[in-house]
């Protein structure tokens, strides 16, 4: 079994409902993850998914903020929802292929602007969510899974477009670079991007403060597809589709593919 999947920041799925049914069209993945939805989930347009295929779907949603939702062409089943660091936010669903492949979407909180617990609430549950994705991680080992989403930070030197300027910028400081790395190593996770692109700037994300965002070009990569030792091998034709940043009202990240033969 071939499936390619996708996972994309939508920041709504509604107002960006166009752009979901053109990449639909145009990309045609077997799976899209898609986070920051901002709609409850019974609100989620399904119509024009379900016209091209698209007539399987988990999630969680609330009003206006966060959301996670898996859309697939394959059925897929509920597995889990984690609410961690106790926030009360739609951050995660992780739903089962019938091949038995597990895929976790997730959308790790932004944590604001100052990278320090003790004058930024956000920045501290960012680094508790981490913690306890690392701990869910240790204490059940995952296996034939698949991890994907905006985990709102950017580890390598190369994954940002100037790296020591960027150093006290959240999304990018030493500690939460190392908060995602004790999460990684806990699942055992492979960097499947990485895997098939390991050279060079790679970015999902470029800011809307940016008046010409290609030409300045000073993105981040944001959004990743992570896959358990057991099955990463099989994933390859790794891309990101900076295009997709282009188009009209666009969502400020791009989304991130990659194809797996199981």
């Amino acid at each position: 079994m071939t499936f390619t999947l996708a996972t994309w920041n939508i920041n709504s799925v509604r107002l960006r409902e166009p752009l979901v049914l053109k990449l639909l069209a145009e990309e045609k993945p077997d799976v899209l993850c898609l986070q920051e939805c901002k709609s409850p989930v019974e609100k989620i347009p399904l119509e024009g998914m379900r016209a091209l295929g698209y007539t399987h779907m988990v999630g969680r949603g609330q009003k206006g903020y966060n959301g996670v939702a898996i859309f697939s062409r394959m059925p897929i089943t509920e597995v889990s929802a984690a609410d961690h660091a106790s926030l009360g936010h739609a951050r995660h669903i992780a739903g089962r292929l019938e091949n038995g492949v597990i895929i976790h979407n997730y959308y790790v909180p932004a944590g604001g602007d100052v990278p320090d617990r003790e004058v930024n609430v956000k920045f501290g549950q960012k680094l508790d969510y981490l913690t306890e994705m690392r701990d869910a991680f240790h204490g059940e080992r995952p296996e034939k899974a698949i991890l994907v989403g905006d985990l709102n930070i950017a580890p390598r030197e190369d994954d940002v477009w100037d790296h020591k300027k960027l150093l006290k910028i959240v999304s990018h400081t030493p500690i939460e670079v190392e908060h995602l790395a004790q999460t990684q190593d806990a699942g055992r996770w492979v960097d499947v991007t990485r895997q098939d692109i390991p050279d060079g700037r790679l970015y999902s994300w470029w800011s809307y403060r940016a008046a010409d965002w290609d030409a300045a070009d000073k993105g981040r990569r944001l959004d990743h597809i992570w896959a358990t030792p057991d099955i990463s091998n099989a994933a390859h034709s790794s891309r990101i589709l900076r295009a997709a940043r282009g188009w009209e009202q666009p969502s400020d990240h791009a989304p991130v593919f990659a194809t797996f033969d199981l």
